[in-house]
């Protein structure tokens, strides 16, 4: 009795379904960049204190750079050491005691926003992998933006409204100095990712192209 083998050309990668160590270094040294920029340069901002940070730099680039799932868990790992007690939220803030402040919005969105990029940025990257020129940089620029808009600023609106006890048009007036530095830090959080994705195609490019390939 004869067996019939699948050729091996047919033969379609299977995705890696388990983090390996160097995902798990990855995760590890986006957390303390997430961490160290909570605590770079932090310039309050208006009354309520909230701070103008490099952290939205680092979580969008985080985003950009790992994908969904390594982001999230990443980001993640930020929030949970900080809620441990550990002096890395803006400020050398720690504890439960950060999600009563009128930051705890910004801060929860984070997590996200991060993971929303990451999957929007597996798309894009699919989505122009035979494509050339700026399409590509615009595009994960509109996928920061999009992300950050939605889950941070919309977030951190929130939190200001319950926890600031402010109405809706004096938290999106506050929300709006945010955005300036947003928008640059979303450019840099962009071309960053863009360099690394040339410099090291193993940190995402070549999963994509791994699990986007067709028998």
């Amino acid at each position: 009795m004869t067996q019939t083998h699948r050729p091996a050309a047919a033969r379609t990668p299977r995705r890696r379904d388990r983090w390996n160590a160097t995902d798990l270094g990855l995760i590890a040294v986006f957390a303390a960049l997430v961490a160290a920029s909570a605590l770079i340069a932090a310039i309050p901002v208006g009354g309520l204190g909230v701070p103008i940070t490099l952290q939205t730099l680092a979580v969008m680039l985080t985003g950009l750079a790992l994908g969904p799932g390594r982001a999230f868990a990443a980001v993640g790992l930020y929030l949970l050491l900080g809620f441990a007690g550990l002096p890395i939220f803006s400020g050398g803030r720690s504890g439960l005691g950060v999600l009563a402040g009128p930051s705890a919005g910004y801060i929860i969105g984070f997590l996200l926003a991060a993971t929303a990029v990451g999957w929007l940025t597996v798309v894009v990257l699919k989505r122009t992998a035979n494509r050339t020129g700026r399409l590509r940089a615009i595009l994960l620029f509109a996928a920061a933006m999009v992300s950050s808009i939605i889950f941070i600023h919309g977030l951190g609106i929130l939190g200001m409204m319950v926890n600031a006890k402010l109405d809706f048009s004096k938290a999106f007036l506050a929300d709006l100095a945010f955005y300036p530095g947003d928008i640059i830090k979303n450019v840099l959080a962009v071309s960053i990712a863009l360099a690394l994705h040339k410099a090291f195609p193993d940190l995402l490019l070549r999963r994509v192209r791994t699990v986007d390939t067709r028998p």
